[in-house]
Formats: structure tokens, C-alpha cells, sequence
């Protein structure tokens, strides 16, 4: 129910918008039509000019040049008309009125090409971040050899389309392999260290057949990624420590087995949604995150399994949606909301995930926000696990 009011509440808000627009839009127009029905009433003595002026000022809020000049002209011919009609002209009201609005006229159409412009700009932006966030973080496939998924990105900075989280999910030589990741801090050197990472897993997950040697790729393209930056005096934060600059994934590799292994560096246990209940896949052995190796005091541990049957669903997510706050300082309750949406197919679970996420923190986020859910096909049966 909390991700329907959410979801209404959006739709509410973008009519009202909308709404608001089409209102100021009119309301130049409207001002011309109330100085004319003044001068064609018997209230025609009323000192209509100055209402004139500001009809240009008022279209350039949400017109281009083009609508803004002819609100311009149409304000020249009424004032025109109405001081021939009364008689007006040589009277020093009549040539102050035309001057005041030849001024802000002027201001009007310039006001409103710089605007036009930066829209433009600002659209040409957007077209960069849309092709730059397919580039980093690439669209989940809908399906894959034996199991549906789907994927959501939320980020934090207003406006902003990419962040540090990162996510892929592959089909492999292997078997199906996903990584969901979270880059400590924000900002482009967030982003720089997410594309190593994602670049690595990409090319590691073709060619190397254990899960523990792909995150072995991953933690060496991130290790060179950051010597790089410091070596060219490029970290924005001269006075950060390099020992703070990590990344914290979870690696899963599903094959044609009833299991799904993970392997996870200082990342957020994984939740598996079964008939209705929720279950965190804690690990063993915890270990830290990449980029902080030297911390390790023994060799990796092997990859661990949990059972992962048709039918069965597993989330994978960054830990902005976990420590997303309401104005009240609660945290989001993602095991309860993944439990009352299991009976939803993949891409609207995650839909309606979005939305309870974004109600609970009144569309701020603290954190960019990340999720991948992958459901093994329930059409399918088991196949043996390749020796």
C-alpha cells in the first residue's frame, strides 16, 4: 500500500506541475484579454497602461523568443489601439506606457533566448549522462539462460544519472554472473573507480572460470585505477587517507545446479525471497573490501553456496536503500517490503521497491541506490552441476 500512495503521490505532483504551467503560460494572455474587456466597458476611463508593461516579462518565464515577441507586439497594438480610442495621444502618459514597455520588451526576448538556450545546453547534458550511464552501467537483460532479472538505479545528487554503486549482470562461459558494488564516496572519482571495477568484472567473468580469481581482476584494476589518480595528482581530497579509498562487492554465479554461489568483499548480504519469506545470506567469513587487501590476515576463503531453487529470487543491493531514512530517522525495512511484493514479476517488484523507497525518504536519499533482482525460471528444471 505505502508503494501505491507512493506512486500516486508522483503522478499527483507532476499534474499539479503540469497544471501550474499550462496556468502561467495563460496568464499573459489573460492580462491582455482583461486590459481589452476594460476598454470595451463602460469602466473605460479606468488607467489601463501600466498592466500592459509586465505582459512581455510574464511570457518570457515559460515561452521562447518567438511567443514572448508576440506577446510583445499584440501589448504594442492594444496600448496603440486604446490611446487612439481615448483620445490619448500627445499626453505624456501614452509615451512613457510605449517606452516602458519597448524596455521590457527588449529585456523580455533577451531573458528569454538565454533561457532557451540553457535549456538546450542542459538537454545536451542529459543526452551525455543517459549515454554515459549506458556506457558505466549497462541495462539488466530482461532474461537470461534460465533465470529472469531486472535492475534499478537511484542516485543520490540531483540530476545526476551515475553515481558509486555499479552493477552488471553477464552470461558467461560459467554460468549467469552478477556483481553489485558500492564505491566509497561520490563524485567523479566514484564514478572513475566504478568503471574500473565494472571493467574488470567484465572482462574477468569470460575468461576466468572461479568467481574468486575474477574478484582477484577486480581488486587489481581498482588498485591501479587509484595509484593512477594519486600518481597524476588528480584526487580532488589531497588530505584523504588511501586507505579509505574502497569498494565493497558481492559476486554470485548461478549455473544449472539448484545453488548460488557468492563471494563477498565487505559488501551487504544478499536477501532470498522463497514462497513469501525473506532470508539473509550472511556470510562465513567476512572479509574486507576491495582496495583494503592489506587488511586480509589469511587467504580468501572459498566461494560459498546456498540453495537457490526455481522459482526462488535473489536481491542483490547497495546499502543506500538499507540505510535510507524516513524524516523520523527509520530505516527502510527492505526484508518486509521484498516479502509483500514476491508475487510481482522481477521489473515490477523492483518498480514498486523504487517507490516504497522513495516514500519512505520523501524523494531524498542520503546514498545512490542500487538493486538486481534475479528470479531462476520456474519453466525450467534442474540440470546437474557441471563438474
Amino acid at each position: 500500500m505505502r508503494a501505491l500512495h507512493g506512486s500516486a503521490s508522483a503522478t499527483s505532483l507532476i499534474r499539479s506541475s503540469r497544471t501550474l504551467f499550462a496556468l502561467a503560460r495563460a496568464l499573459p494572455f489573460m492580462v491582455l484579454l482583461t486590459v481589452l474587456g476594460i476598454e470595451l466597458s463602460p469602466a473605460h476611463f479606468l488607467y489601463t497602461g501600466p498592466l500592459l508593461s509586465p505582459a512581455p516579462a510574464l511570457a518570457a518565464v515559460t515561452m521562447g523568443p518567438a511567443g514572448t515577441g508576440s506577446v510583445a507586439v499584440m501589448a504594442g497594438v492594444l496600448s496603440t489601439v486604446t490611446a487612439t480610442q481615448n483620445h490619448a495621444w500627445g499626453t505624456p502618459q501614452v509615451y512613457s506606457n510605449l517606452l516602458a514597455l519597448l524596455v521590457v520588451s527588449v529585456a523580455s526576448l533577451a531573458t528569454s533566448t538565454a533561457r532557451v538556450h540553457r535549456e538546450k545546453e542542459l538537454a545536451t547534458v542529459r543526452r551525455i549522462a543517459q549515454v554515459s550511464q549506458d556506457v558505466v552501467l549497462r541495462p539488466v537483460p530482461a532474461r537470461l539462460e534460465g533465470v529472469r532479472a531486472a535492475g534499478v538505479y537511484l542516485a543520490a545528487e540531483e540530476g545526476a544519472r551515475i553515481g558509486g554503486d555499479l552493477y552488471e549482470v553477464l552470461a558467461t562461459p560459467f554460468g549467469i554472473r552478477i556483481i553489485v558494488g558500492d564505491v566509497r564516496g561520490k563524485g567523479l572519482p566514484a564514478v572513475r573507480s566504478a568503471a574500473a571495477v565494472l571493467g574488470a568484472f567484465r572482462e574477468a567473468a569470460d575468461y576466468e572460470p572461479e568467481l574468486p580469481d575474477t574478484v582477484t581482476r577486480c581488486e587489481a584494476a581498482l588498485r591501479r585505477e587509484l595509484t593512477r589518480t594519486q600518481r597524476h595528482g588528480e584526487t580532488p581530497e589531497p588530505s584523504r587517507d588511501p586507505a579509505e579509498e574502497f569498494v565493497t562487492v558481492v559476486i554470485a554465479q548461478i549455473t544449472g545446479a539448484p545453488v548460488v554461489e557468492l563471494v563477498s568483499r565487505g559488501h551487504p548480504p544478499p536477501l532470498l525471497l522463497r514462497r513469501g519469506e525473506t532470508t539473509s545470506l550472511e556470510t562465513a567469513s567476512p572479509l574486507p573490501p576491495l582496495g583494503l587487501e592489506e587488511f586480509l590476515d589469511r587467504p580468501p576463503v572459498p566461494v560459498e553456496k546456498y540453495p537457490f531453487e526455481h522459482g526462488d529470487r535473489l536481491l542483490l543491493y547497495t546499502d543506500g536503500v538499507l540505510e535510507a531514512r524516513d524524516p523520523a530517522r527509520n530505516f527502510f525495512d527492505l526484508p518486509t517490503h521484498l516479502a509483500q511484493l514476491h508475487d510481482l514479476a522481477p521489473q515490477a517488484l523492483l518498480d514498486r521497491l523504487r517507490a516504497s523507497l522513495l516514500h519512505h525518504t520523501k524523494g531524498r536519499l542520503a546514498d545512490d541506490a542500487a538493486m538486481i533482482i534475479i528470479e531462476r525460471d520456474t519453466r525450467r528444471t534442474s540440470a546437474p552441476a557441471a563438474s
